[in-house]
């Protein structure tokens, strides 16, 4: 249900639109729908949102918001990021309220998995 006020969607940036898409329906269950060459909304993802062709990537160290999703098993999602293709920028460390690991995607975007 959309709220006023609340984040309703969210926009990355894609080198490689067809690469990011398979990496994220295989590694995290997304569903897709192409608007064009140019952009895909994603859903299934706990926010909606859509990967825009650029040849820019989002990394936290640019400046850039990091996205940190949820994972019951973090070694076994690690595990999958690995084998679809991500690539391991920090491996699982602690931090107060849990264990997290930072990746890439196959278009440089920078992201997080998080579990308690």
């Amino acid at each position: 249900m959309r709220q006023n006020g609340k984040i309703d969607y969210v926009e990355l940036p894609a080198t490689d639109l067809s690469a990011t898409r398979t990496f994220f329906a295989n590694v995290f269950g997304w569903e897709f729908t192409e608007y064009g060459p140019d952009y895909v909304a994603f859903s299934n993802a706990g926010l909606n949102g859509g990967f825009f062709r650029a040849k820019q990537y989002a990394r936290t160290q640019q400046g850039s918001a990091l996205v940190i999703l949820y994972a019951d098993d973090l070694e076994a999602c690690l595990a999958a990021v690995e084998q679809a293709g991500g690539r391991i920028l920090q491996p699982i460390f602690e931090f107060p309220g849990g264990r997290r690991f930072h990746f890439t995607e196959p278009s440089g975007n920078e992201l997080a998995v998080w579990s308690e």
